[in-house]
Order: C-alpha cells, then sequence, then structure tokens
C-alpha cells in the first residue's frame, strides 16, 4: 500500500509520533495522586542515600537493582527527590522502547505496522503499570527494544560496511539491561532463535556469539553474587496453573499477528524479530521457576516489545488487505484502532493510575501516622520492612522513638535497619504510655512471623488497649495506651 503521508515526513513522524504518545502517556497522572508503593519506596530511600553508603548496602542486599539505584542517585541529586524524579526515567525509557518498535516495525513490515506496534506498546495492561514505576523494568524494556533494532540492522546490512561498531554497541546495550535485571539475558536465546529463522550467515553467528558472550561474561561476577542474596525473592510463590494463563493468552495474540504477517524465512519479518522476544524469555522464566520460584511478569517485562511488534505487524496487515479497495479509508485504520482500544481500556488505565493499583502506599500511611502522633510517643513496626514509610517520610516521624531498631538502615548497610532481641523490645515497650503500630492494612496483613513481631504483637496485645486505628490505602496505623 502507498502511504498517503510524503515519505520525507515518514522518517520523523514515525519517531515523533509514537515518542510523544508514549511520553502522555506516561505524563497522565504520574503522581497517583502523591502516593509510592513499598517496592518504589526501596527505590527512594536507598537512592537517598551517599553513593558510598548505597555501595556498601549492595554487599548486603540488592545487588541486583545496584545500577539502577546509582543511577536514581544521580537523578536525585541533580532533580531533587519527587515522585516525577521517581518515575519519569521509566516514562522516557518506555517512549525510546516504542520508538525503537516503531523503526523495527517500519523495516520489516512498512510503515503503518511500526507506527501500530509503537503506538500499542504504551496502552498494553503490563506496560501502562510500568510506565510508571520507580524500578528499572522499563529501563530494561528500552534495551531490549535497541539491542533489537541493532540486531535487525544487522541482518539487514547488505552494504559491506563495517559492523562492528553496531556489534559492539550490541554487546553493550545487553549487557547495561542485565546490570539492571540479569534475567534479560533470555533476549539472547529469543535472538538466536531470530537468526536461526532467518538463516543467518556463519559470520553472524559468530559476531552475535562473541558479543553476547561478551556481555554475559561482564554480568556473571552480579549473576554469582546476588544468587548470595536470593532470600529477597524467597516471597515468590511456586508456579502454578493458572499464572500461565496470561502468559498463554499474550502468546495467542502473539502468533495471530505473526500469522497476519506471512512470515518466510527468505527475509527479516516481524514475526522473526518479534513472536521469539515474545515467547522465548516468558517460556524461559517459567523453565527457572520449575527450578525456583522466579515468575512475575515485571521481570520479562522487556518481552511486551515482541507482542507490540507483532501486533503491528497485525495492523500493517489490515491496513493492506484494506487499501486496494477502500485506499482513503485505510489509512485511517491504524489511528482508529488505537482510538478504539483507548476507550475499550479506559477503566484500566485509570486502575493503573490510582493509588488502589498498588498494593499499599507509604506516604498516605506517613501522613496519618503526622495526625495521630503525641509529644513522647514510640512507634513499631510490623514486619520491620514497613519501616519504609519513616525512611520516605522522615517528617512526619519526627519526635517518635524507634523501640525496636538498634541500628539504622544506613548504618546496618540494609534496607529495613536491624532491629534489637525481643527481650530488649519487650522491655523498652513496657516502658511506654503510648505506642504507634504501622503494619499492612487487614486485608492484607499476614500473621507475624519473626520473634522479634510475635513480642512486640504479645506485648501490645497483653499490656495495651486501642484507642485509634487507622486504615489507609494498604496500610494501618493503630495507636496504643497502656492499661493502667
Amino acid at each position: 500500500m502507498r502511504c498517503h503521508i510524503p515519505a520525507a515526513r515518514r522518517g520523523p513522524l514515525l519517531c515523533l509520533v509514537p515518542f510523544l504518545w508514549t511520553l502522555a502517556l506516561g505524563l497522565w497522572g504520574l503522581s497517583r495522586q502523591d502516593s509510592v508503593w513499598r517496592d518504589e519506596a526501596a527505590t527512594w530511600q536507598v537512592a537517598g542515600r551517599p553513593a558510598g553508603e548505597i555501595w556498601r548496602m549492595l554487599g548486603n542486599v540488592d545487588a541486583v537493582h545496584g545500577l539502577y539505584y546509582l543511577l536514581m542517585h544521580g537523578l536525585f541529586e541533580v532533580f531533587g527527590t519527587s515522585t516525577t524524579t521517581l518515575r519519569m526515567p521509566s516514562v522516557l525509557a518506555v517512549a525510546c522502547a516504542a520508538v525503537c518498535v516503531a523503526l523495527i516495525g517500519r523495516r520489516v513490515a512498512g510503515f503503518w505496522a511500526g507506527l501500530g506496534g509503537a503506538l500499542a506498546l504504551g496502552l498494553l495492561p503490563a506496560v501502562q503499570f510500568y510506565l510508571q514505576e520507580g524500578r528499572p523494568y522499563a529501563l530494561v524494556a528500552a534495551g531490549a527494544g535497541l539491542s533489537a533494532l541493532l540486531l535487525v540492522s544487522l541482518l539487514q546490512d547488505r552494504s559491506g560496511r563495517r559492523t562492528w561498531p553496531r556489534w559492539t554497541a550490541y554487546g553493550a546495550v545487553v549487557l547495561v539491561c542485565a546490570l539492571l535485571n540479569w534475567l534479560s539475558l533470555l533476549a539472547l536465546p529469543a535472538h538466536a532463535a531470530t537468526l536461526w529463522w532467518v538463516r543467518a550467515g556463519r559470520g553472524v553467528w559468530l559476531r552475535w556469539a562473541a558479543y553476547g558472550s561478551g556481555a554475559v561474561a561482564g554480568a556473571l561476577p552480579l549473576i554469582l553474587f546476588s544468587r548470595g542474596q536470593s532470600d529477597q525473592v524467597s516471597w515468590i510463590p511456586p508456579l502454578t496453573w493458572h499464572m500461565l494463563i496470561g502468559p498463554g493468552i499474550l502468546l495467542a495474540i502473539g502468533a495471530l499477528g505473526a500469522w497476519a504477517d506471512r512470515p518466510d524465512r527468505s527475509r527479516v519479518s516481524a514475526a522473526a524479530v518479534g513472536l521469539p522476544l515474545l515467547a522465548v524469555p516468558q517460556l524461559g522464566l517459567i523453565a527457572l521457576s520449575l527450578v525456583q520460584p522466579l515468575f512475575l511478569d515485571r521481570y520479562v517485562l522487556f518481552a511486551m516489545v515482541g507482542l507490540a511488534l507483532l501486533i503491528g505487524a497485525a495492523l500493517g496487515a489490515a491496513v493492506r488487505a484494506c487499501a486496494p479497495r477502500f485506499p482513503k479509508a485505510s489509512a485511517l485504520l491504524v489511528p482508529g484502532a488505537v482510538g478504539v482500544s483507548v476507550l475499550a481500556l479506559l477503566p484500566v488505565e485509570l486502575g493503573r493510575r490510582a493509588p488502589a493499583s498498588r498494593v499499599d502506599d507509604v506516604l498516605a500511611v506517613a501522613g496519618e501516622v503526622a495526625r495521630l502522633k503525641r509529644d513522647g510517643d514510640a512507634v513499631l513496626f510490623v514486619p520491620a520492612a514497613r519501616r519504609d514509610t519513616a525512611l520516605v517520610s522522615p517528617g512526619a516521624f519526627t519526635g517518635l522513638t524507634d523501640l525496636a531498631l538498634a541500628e539504622s538502615p544506613v548504618a546496618s548497610a540494609t534496607l529495613k535497619g536491624e532491629e534489637a532481641q525481643p527481650a530488649r523490645i519487650r522491655e523498652a515497650l513496657l516502658e511506654q504510655r503510648r505506642v504507634l503500630l504501622v503494619t499492612d492494612s487487614a486485608k492484607v496483613a499476614k500473621a507475624p512471623s519473626a520473634e522479634r513481631d510475635k513480642a512486640k504483637a504479645e506485648v501490645l496485645r497483653e499490656r495495651f488497649t486501642v484507642v485509634e486505628d487507622r486504615q489507609v490505602r494498604g496500610r494501618r496505623v493503630t495507636v496504643y495506651e497502656r492499661r493502667g
């Protein structure tokens, strides 16, 4: 089909429109009503520490996110600490990923396939969630888009020009993604499937193996070291059949897009690039989860780049089929499909931008603490990880004594600090007249498992009376006063 947009304007529009579209989706409701949930609170409080203290903490916990924390530390230093600074890197990253989808789509399936896939990326429900998230997964998706674009350009290159700069860039991007989340290395077998599909030559295979191996070698120290901190993912539940429903639906949609592209092995098609990028990381994570539970969709968010490319291929095929009979209407097909999708997904779009889309809100509960506290009060956190509320909003806790804390998170080089022994907590608690307990709301709270938390709960139950109880956005503040 002949595109009605002048050729000179197609290239700039293909980059600019998806970038601005995705940027607008990201900026829409960016603050989520000034809410920050527990995962983002980890980024907030760690990135606010001095670089040396971040580095020291990584030796004990969260080494897998070390590069991201250091990046966010630099941004906080330059732009200040706010929800905008926290989330803008993810917004910009997904916008860049959309541009990569547009360029790949144009190369392998035409203008409308590139534009349709790029506009679809920011509308995918999983992408909408992490589009406004202060965590590294959107950055990895951008890297996956760029590495796929570089690979496609290398596979299509027939000019005989030097290719080592692009291969070097490819290896560097894969390495950086691995340092942000080493499960992103599952993109490498996806790329291998693409090479097999298009019958890549021996030289391409050797270069891919060399630069890919270099990226793996560069990330290997982090992989081995972070394995020693695997307790951090011990909460992930074992794989069950119902957890496979979502990936199954996505693979079915992707397969339909691949079929619409009418792929053959004589060219680099959208199916050859998108289907492996969608399927291999998800299937690989499922296989890993049979050994150790790791199945979380955010770990393979970058696979959505492949899904967007396949959706774009299907839209491009629809435009080509429509063009001979309805040439003017065919040019409106992609914008129309995007408009209908926006309306159909409006409940999802609004839901993702509401505080209720996350399990809790550390800023909201900090506000409750500030309203309920009195001079001389003490505070307890159950579990200890809920101390993130005080770390993100220290002003709300000014004047409160943290009874259980023996060593602060910075001093102990941990995320939540080191707490005193149960006997010491019990002794300190019995000396108080009024205590604020910060914990999870009743809907999501679990029974205390740590001995320290059991000691806190026991003394509060036996010696104190509840005088105030507030639950807000997944967290709870309960005020206790000692009997007698």
